[in-house]
């Protein structure tokens, strides 16, 4: 579904996107494409605090 939105970015910042897209790749599927990864960089960093915390930290699950 196509939406009639616009957004304002420097010049600067649409020669970066232009230079990541690839050829035949529209901007839109740019966008999601950076969205998911900065998804997935955010699991990412919520996992590996996990990991580093110290399970005194944690709830065992036998008391949830």
């Amino acid at each position: 579904m196509l939406a009639d939105k616009y957004f304002l970015v420097t010049e600067e910042t649409r020669k970066e996107l232009h230079e990541l897209k690839e050829p035949g790749q529209t901007y839109d599927d740019l966008l999601k494409e950076l969205a998911q990864h900065r998804r997935r960089q955010e699991l990412e960093q919520r996992f590996q605090t996990l990991e580093e915390a110290d399970s005194d930290e944690l709830t065992p699950l036998e008391d949830v």
